[in-house]
């Protein structure tokens, strides 16, 4: 089970990591109004969702201790990211704000994810 767990942590990771590359290199249209939501992005959060969901079920099924405060704010953290990215995936300009907040959410995932224990 140890093994399944670290593999869905791994594609977990994948992940964010689509999520958040896609943020960092929009970075620069962003600064001139041109960023957008590129497909890896909404493909990094659906991961984020499915993994985390296999991960809570592994997790419980395997009688390890599930922080569910913790996730749930991880997981309404998502749902908004992913429809903010979803809404907007096909318009040729993201507004500013709508585009820092998934970067900033995103990253706040990540700290939350790593900080609280």
């Amino acid at each position: 089970m140890d093994v399944l767990i670290h593999l869905f942590v791994g594609l977990h990771i994948i992940g964010i990591a689509a999520l958040l590359g896609g943020f960092l290199t929009q970075m620069k249209a962003m600064g001139q109004g041109t960023a957008r939501f590129v497909p890896g992005m909404l493909h990094g959060a659906l991961t984020m969702l499915v993994t985390g969901v296999a991960l809570v079920g592994l997790n419980q099924a395997d009688n390890h201790h599930i922080n569910t405060l913790k996730i749930g704010v991880k997981l309404a953290l998502l749902i908004v990211i992913l429809g903010l990215v979803y809404v907007k995936r096909d318009e040729e300009k993201i507004d500013k704000g709508a585009f820092g907040v998934v970067g900033l959410l995103t990253m706040t995932n990540i700290f939350i994810a790593v900080l609280w224990t």
